[in-house]
């Protein structure tokens, strides 16, 4: 049986506190958040960094998030793409839950690829992060709302 205690019980607490709260809701710092996932809207590419600065998992990796407004019956196709680590995408409900995650796409690679059809209307977070430890780096992240042919 291990036992944490002292410096390293309390950082594994303050890690595990955090991590929480970033997935429920954001945390109000004299005025200001310090959660606070950059908007992005429902169709389009974005080229970003995953890096040390970003959110901690607890896994030793690092995550970053997006926010998204999506209405109930929407389908969206999220794919995540990067030549420098092992990526994972999660769709989270405004309450934190999971939605819907991919680490490996079909295609056989260690990009992510998710489908999900949205029931209700709301915000929602896209979570890119490394799997495991796999470090950071480049990626490029595709949403795409997918709607029927009339």
């Amino acid at each position: 049986m291990t036992y944490l205690c002292g410096k390293t019980f309390s950082r594994s607490l303050k890690i595990a506190l955090f991590s929480l709260a970033l997935a429920v809701a954001p945390l109000p710092v004299r005025g200001q958040q310090i959660y606070s996932p950059i908007p992005i809207k429902s169709d389009g590419q974005i080229a970003d960094r995953l890096s040390e600065q970003d959110i901690p998992t607890g896994e030793g990796g690092f995550a970053k998030d997006y926010a998204i407004q999506l209405q109930k019956g929407d389908q969206v196709a999220i794919d995540l793409i990067s030549d420098e680590f092992d990526s994972v995408i999660l769709l989270l409900g405004a309450d934190g839950t999971t939605i819907a995650e991919n680490d490996d796409g079909p295609d056989g690679s260690t990009n992510s690829l998710l489908f999900s059809r949205i029931t209700e209307t709301g915000r929602y977070i896209i979570r890119v992060r490394a799997f495991g430890e796999t470090g950071g780096g480049n990626f490029r992240l595709n949403v795409t709302r997918l709607r029927p042919v009339n």
